[in-house]
């Protein structure tokens, strides 16, 4: 477990890293947050820094901020919830890492994003994909489909997270770091248990 002081008066954590994103890891690690949004954090930081010219951001506002969102928007064009990323790893390093509480931060609007439809393949088009798939590949596909897993979840699977009796996998760490069960379908779960027989040999 990751373990740092507290300033007792701001309740955040006394950040020992001369370097100014050491400390931005250093605090994200300290709210056991996942390492996906660790690396996007650092990412979109040090593109603000190196977008206003290297200058500190405790010397910069509301006006850099909204300068680097509209440079995202207008001249990247990203999409609304990739600023939207970005606009978060801004706020929590101001507010977390450099302890600054700004009026401008409550001001700062998030891109709406459009609500779309999932597409849904038929079971003929999933059968065709597996089709071209064999061996670990074709393993790691059908765990997928059959639990609705995350791709980083099912590849950090464990044999002792899976529950052959039961027909469940426990996945560790999941989304926001929780835990959660999720049903092994019946085939799966014969493919898993005879892999995990061979791996154990």
């Amino acid at each position: 477990m990751y373990s740092i002081n507290e300033n007792a008066k701001t309740g955040k954590p006394i950040l020992q890293s001369p370097r100014l994103l050491d400390q931005l890891r250093e605090s994200i690690r300290y709210k056991h947050y996942s390492h996906r949004i660790e690396q996007a954090y650092v990412y979109w930081v040090r593109w603000f820094i190196r977008f206003h010219g290297l200058k500190y951001p405790k010397e910069m506002g509301a006006a850099e901020v909204e300068a680097f969102l509209r440079h995202l928007a207008n001249e990247r064009k990203v999409a609304a919830s990739t600023r939207n990323v970005a606009l978060s790893a801004l706020l929590y390093l101001y507010k977390e890492a450099l302890v600054v509480e700004l009026p401008w931060m409550t001001e700062l609007g998030r891109a709406s994003t459009k609500r779309r439809l999932p597409v849904v393949l038929s079971p003929d088009e999933i059968r065709g994909i597996f089709s071209h798939l064999e061996g670990a590949h074709l393993l790691l596909a059908r765990l997928l489909y059959g639990t609705g897993m995350r791709i980083t979840e099912a590849l950090r699977l464990r044999v002792k997270d899976i529950e052959f009796d039961r027909m469940t996998i426990i996945v560790r760490e999941g989304k926001s770091g929780k835990d959660r069960a999720v049903m092994l379908p019946q085939l799966v779960g014969w493919i898993l248990s005879a892999h995990a027989a061979v791996a154990v040999k």
